[in-house]
């Protein structure tokens, strides 16, 4: 850099002084400081020059003209034995507040998870309780997300990525049990209260450890499937003594775990390149095609006859188009949410995130419809909500000791 600058030689030898950039230049050469006072600055400055580098001939820069360069941060630095020497330091730009409070931002993405996810489980449910058709409002659900993607991918926010035949194929499984499970879940939610939907659902690791047991063929700890059998004994509590209970509900929501469970199965094997918001939105826009014909075949004359006179006549059109619209953007929202906030903490910290928002939805639930249920459902409900706490902290804990191992043999 010294003897680069030294071969320069600056046109104008006057004072610069251009807003906060000001600074005496010297058109000498040699040991002569380059810079004898500059303020920092960081901005795009003009600066005329002329002369020639070492070693290059004739007009390579003979001609007077103008350059706009980044200054940063220039000062002529003084050695300890008094000689002039040319300094020139870089200052990092400052950082965003995004990189200056990352525990603010994740905490950020926490809470906007478990807000959304409350939100959309009692508007949905007060939704049900004047439009009991959970195939066409599962339609909505997808259908409100899927413009989102559409509309997203116009403004380029994300970019979309391009998907072949074989990535179509892969996520197609992916898809159909997406599909299935978002659509049993919401029969579920319509034939019986919240909280107990949520408490069935609970039971959700306990069909991914036999899954993984039984159908990929790995081997579960032994201790993993212990803190299974405090989740299996809550849910049986709860359900012989929850006031709402009814077959289709506690059936439905037992198919929805089970269609999780294989969602989770062919993701692991659907290694599509994609990033997980361009994979959830194909992944929506496929599970809409499936979700169709069922809703059409099983509530489309009742809903033609009936359905929408009956919802209309009890909220008027501008509140029912406006509920079916919220909770579609609420559903697609807290589920987007629910995957960044998964890629920026470690899988210990958002299974433990996981069992508390389902706490929360259960007591939200109960706080806002006055769901009456019986000491030993609320027992039932803690002791599994605890059973699935302990499996995923031990499940995280084994798959992190496996995740260092691993790092340990490649290094």
């Amino acid at each position: 850099m010294s003897s680069l600058i030294s071969q320069l030689s600056i046109y104008s030898s006057k004072s610069l002084n251009v807003g906060g950039f000001s600074s005496r230049i010297s058109p000498r050469r040699g040991s002569q400081r380059v810079v004898d006072l500059v303020k920092v600055s960081p901005e795009k400055k003009r600066v005329e020059l002329s002369g020639r580098f070492l070693g290059w001939d004739h007009d390579v820069m003979r001609r007077r003209g103008s350059v706009t360069f980044p200054v940063i941060k220039a000062a002529a630095a003084m050695a300890d034995d008094g000689g002039d020497h040319e300094g020139l330091s870089i200052v990092e730009p400052p950082k965003s507040f995004l990189e200056r409070y990352p525990a603010l931002v994740t905490g950020f993405f926490f809470f906007a998870w478990y807000f959304l996810n409350v939100i959309f489980n009692i508007l949905n449910k007060k939704v049900y309780n004047y439009f009991p058709y959970p195939y066409f409002v599962s339609v909505v659900h997808l259908l409100v997300g899927v413009a989102y993607c559409l509309i997203s991918w116009s403004v380029g926010l994300p970019k979309r990525a391009p998907i072949d035949k074989d990535q179509l194929a892969l996520l197609t499984p992916v898809a159909t049990c997406h599909a299935l499970g978002h659509v049993m879940s919401n029969v579920s939610f319509a034939a019986v209260a919240v909280s107990f939907t949520h408490t069935i659902k609970a039971l959700e690791p306990f069909f991914n450890a036999a899954a993984s047991q039984f159908v990929l063929g790995h081997q579960i700890p032994l201790p993993l499937w212990l803190s299974l059998a405090p989740v299996v004994i809550g849910v049986s509590m709860a359900s012989l003594t929850e006031l709402s209970f009814n077959w289709l509900g506690f059936t439905s929501a037992m198919i929805s775990n089970i269609s999780f469970t294989y969602r989770s199965i062919y993701s692991k094997k659907a290694m599509t390149g994609m990033d997980s918001t361009n994979v959830y939105a194909y992944i929506s826009i496929i599970a809409l095609l499936f979700c169709l014909p069922p809703a059409i075949l099983i509530e489309g004359p009742k809903l033609m006859q009936y359905g929408f006179n009956d919802a209309i006549a009890k909220v008027g059109i501008v509140k029912f188009v406006s509920d079916l619209f919220w909770i579609g953007m609420f559903y697609h929202l807290y589920n987007q949410i629910a995957t960044n906030t998964l890629e920026r903490v470690a899988p210990l910290t958002h299974a433990v995130g996981n069992v508390l928002k389902r706490v929360f939805v259960i007591g939200f639930s109960i706080v806002v419809f006055g769901n009456k249920i019986s000491t030993q459902t609320g027992i039932g409900t803690a002791i599994a909500i605890a059973g699935v706490a302990i499996y995923s902290l031990i499940k995280a804990n084994i798959e992190e000791k496996k995740r260092k191992t691993e790092k340990a043999k490649l290094a």
